[in-house]
């Protein structure tokens, strides 16, 4: 690793408004790939011709990498350093987006889907560098300030990606096109889903070459190397009788509640599609949902860069996040009452979905320097152990599409309700918890 490193504290502040500006693009990035999947699981649904869960195998494959990839990707880090391991993981993206031009050509699920792999190994490398990067860079009590702001830069990115991607491969025509899939014969019907999944070759091919040039944008940036390797004398202390990352309970049960969180998360947005056309809505219709939940999560980080910690303390803030979360998973599930809303006729648990973007707006930035607080040396580890709990986004929405194959995409919504529950309890008793 370069030994031109500095320690957060030692930055002047124009350096750390530089510094969280370049942050701020690399979330901005992170979140137009990732929440693209929400617009991909109905158009690889209808393309290939899936089940729910087979289509639900979309976030499964972008997901799954973080837990194979992220303890690989903190060695990596401690061997390049920061700069220099965000090039490589923007190098792997790109790779993962050319991937997707072969997969187009021969309408093969599988090539997809290990696209989709490749594309989240790198975000895994730019994932366990950039989070613990922004957690640090300032004062502890403020740290839940600055991940809004890169959440909002994330999921910023995220309304405008399934917009984009369903503006370039969607046609006004379609609808009529997928009405009339059934009744066609085989031939005409591959012809027309060949035609189908090869308009993702050419915004793919423009991802991937963005992603290349954001590589060597990002290594010639003058993002400094900050240095989480030497620890104050305090942290020090605590920590001298520490040899192992599994010996702060705190971290493990923050990385337990990542997990949680990100599956309710992505359940929230990538399903809210499929549980429109369940109520009726067609697909060019429905498509805006995912923007409306992802709004509501950027409401949510506004609301707590203008609160934290002036009005209320970022554990507060979670604590009121992880109990809306709660309360908003059975009203999903109970209320059946048909209204009429932004020019949308739909259930009106359909907008107690989109409200959970709202609940889960400040729980990242609330588990985050919770879970990495006092780690000391361990950071880049404890980090690792953090992004790996976004396997999450891998797993619970195959739970929920077997749920909704089996018993309908309503009672799939119950999957969600533990993950809250267990979110309370870190933000009232698991944070605080410092031996087993």
């Amino acid at each position: 690793m370069s030994t031109d490193t500095v320690h957060a504290r030692d930055l002047t502040p124009r350096q750390t408004a530089i510094s969280i500006a370049i942050i701020g693009v690399l979330f901005f990035i992170f979140g137009f790939v990732s929440w693209a999947n929400a617009i991909l699981i109905p158009y690889f649904k209808i393309g290939c011709e899936l089940t729910y869960f087979e289509a639900y195998l979309v976030t499964f494959a972008f997901y799954i990498s973080y837990l194979l990839f992220s303890l690989p990707a903190a060695h990596l880090l401690k061997r390049t350093g920061f700069k220099k391991g965000m090039m490589i993981g923007f190098w792997v993206m790109a790779l993962g987006a050319f991937i997707f031009i072969p997969a187009a050509m021969t309408r093969t699920y599988g090539i997809f889907l290990g696209g989709l792999f490749t594309l989240g190994a790198g975000l895994a490398i730019l994932q366990t560098a950039a989070n613990p990067y922004i957690t640090v860079l300032g004062p502890k009590e403020t740290a839940a300030r600055r991940i809004s702001i890169m959440g909002i830069c994330n999921k910023g990115a995220g309304i405008l990606a399934p917009l984009l991607f369903a503006a370039v491969v969607f046609r006004v025509t379609d609808t009529d096109l997928f009405n009339r899939l059934a009744t066609m014969a085989a031939g005409e019907k591959a012809a027309v889903l060949d035609e189908l999944i090869r308009r993702v070759i050419v915004p793919y091919a423009c991802v991937g070459t963005v992603l290349m040039v954001l590589g060597f944008l990002v290594r010639i940036s003058p993002l400094p190397e900050i240095d989480t390797e030497h620890e104050t004398a305090e942290v020090a202390e605590a920590n001298a009788d520490k040899t192992s990352i599994l010996q702060f309970p705190h971290l493990i049960l923050g990385a337990i509640g990542i997990f949680l969180h990100v599956g309710a998360s992505v359940i929230a947005v990538d399903t809210i599609i499929p549980y429109a056309q369940s109520m009726g809505l067609t697909l060019l219709e429905a498509k805006i949902f995912p923007s409306y939940t992802l709004a509501a999560m950027i409401t949510g980080y506004l609301l707590g860069i203008a609160l934290i910690p002036r009005f209320i303390s970022q554990v507060t803030a979670l604590r009121l996040c992880t109990a809306l979360g709660v309360l908003l998973s059975l009203l999903i599930v109970w209320v059946r009452l048909p209204v009429q809303f932004l020019g949308h006729q739909a259930n009106l648990s359909l907008w107690f979905v989109v409200l959970l973007g709202f609940a889960n707006s400040l729980t990242w930035a609330g588990v985050w320097p919770l879970a990495l607080d006092g780690l000391g040396r361990f950071t880049k580890i404890g980090a690792s152990v953090m992004i790996m709990g976004l396997c999450g986004n891998a797993i619970m929405p195959l739970g929920y599409g077997w749920i909704a194959d089996h018993f309908g995409v309503r009672n799939a919504y119950w999957i969600i309700l533990p993950c809250y529950l267990y979110l309370v309890y870190y933000a009232t008793i698991g944070h605080k918890k410092r031996e087993w």
